[in-house]
């Protein structure tokens, strides 16, 4: 690890998720305090839905203005914009909407454009236009396999430099066609926050915190310019 790079354990989901919300609430109100709009980058799965629902109930007590806060997403599932695989409808769902977040920046859907290559030159348009400086806090799950948007082990997105989000196809995990932020886009942030729960995910936090190699592991490819967080359940930390 390096000096910046922490690992927080709680002892389940439960804990992790609402201390993440908490944290996050925090830092949001930290950023406007200082009379800026924090950019947020979201991400899916089981346990960023948990923080999430945990961020809907405790917003209206943190003094966090919703309007005024922009949110990206690391990736999204190349498919129609109806469809429950979105990351963006579950986080509409589970707290964008309830907040009242006006500023939310989605990949456009397979309902919109022709391709995931069409939808990642759309979205890094959006990026260069709107996204001047760095990114406040990037949320990011690891897969079991390492994997973390969707930037899988051995995939040549892994290699790009140059492109601020691109096309996956033949993912490993349905569905096959998807979009993400490149590494060069994630690590514009100035913390990068790595939200894991379940034993399942444990060999894969153990092998990131070791060193492997990020084409073997790619969420070690990823660090915050002031801080990367492991924020951990005990089961995720347990090869710890």
């Amino acid at each position: 690890m390096t000096a910046a790079e922490t690992v927080r354990v709680h002892p389940d989901a439960e804990t992790l998720a609402r201390t993440v919300a908490l944290a996050l609430l925090s830092r949001l109100a930290e950023v406007q305090a200082e009379g800026r709009t924090p950019h947020v980058v979201l991400t899916g799965g089981t346990i960023a839905d948990r923080i999430h629902r945990e961020v809907a109930g405790l917003a209206a007590a943190s003094g966090v203005d919703f309007g005024d806060v922009v949110f990206w997403f690391g990736d999204e599932r190349f498919v129609a914009a109806d469809s429950s695989d979105r990351n963006e409808g579950q986080a509409r769902a589970a707290f964008l909407d309830a907040v009242g977040a006006t500023q939310v920046h989605a990949v456009p859907s397979a309902s919109v454009v022709g391709s995931a290559d069409e939808a990642a030159a759309a979205y890094e348009r959006l990026l260069q236009e709107h996204l001047a400086g760095e990114l406040d806090v990037v949320m990011l799950g690891v897969g079991e396999d390492g994997h973390v948007a969707s930037l899988f082990p051995g995939y040549p997105q892994l290699e790009d430099t140059e492109s601020l989000a691109v096309g996956v196809r033949d993912s490993p995990k349905p569905p096959p066609d998807r979009v993400t932020l490149t590494l060069e886009t994630l690590n514009r942030a100035a913390s990068v926050w790595f939200l894991v729960s379940g034993d399942g995910k444990a060999p894969a936090v153990a092998e990131a915190l070791g060193g492997a190699d990020l084409h073997d592991v790619p969420a070690t490819g990823v660090h915050g310019r002031t801080e990367t967080v492991w924020w951990l359940d005990a089961p995720a930390a347990a090869r710890l």
